[in-house]
């Protein structure tokens, strides 16, 4: 897996200024972090998210197409930085009551369900 982190600089007050991303080896996202200005994190994965984020839908691109934009300054980080980032949108989604889970559509159960 590979970790990145990715500064937008912008004054959207709706929008994340932080993107963290978990990357699987063709480079699609397995987790991601959005924080915001005023200290918000949101997170997705495939069983769960909170807010409006999102995993994406097609493979993140390389950084040096990235860093191309000049509002984006992304960097590589650690699996630990990465972790820390992602236990803490978790543990604050959930205190704030916000967390969607993923039904499936065929047969109505969730990530949470037992059987």
């Amino acid at each position: 897996m590979k970790y990145i982190k990715v500064k937008w600089l912008h004054s959207l007050p709706d929008m994340p200024v932080l993107l963290y991303s978990e990357l699987d080896p063709d480079r699609w996202e397995v987790r991601k972090v959005e924080a915001y200005a005023d200290g918000t994190t949101d997170f997705a994965d495939c069983d769960e998210s909170s807010g409006s984020t999102e995993l994406g839908i097609e493979p993140c691109p390389l950084l040096e197409v990235i860093a191309v934009d000049p509002v984006f300054e992304p960097e590589v980080i650690s699996r630990e930085e990465f972790e820390a980032v992602w236990q803490h949108a978790k543990g604050t989604a959930r205190a704030r009551g916000v967390r969607n889970d993923r039904t499936n559509p065929s047969t109505g159960s969730t990530a949470d369900d037992d059987g």
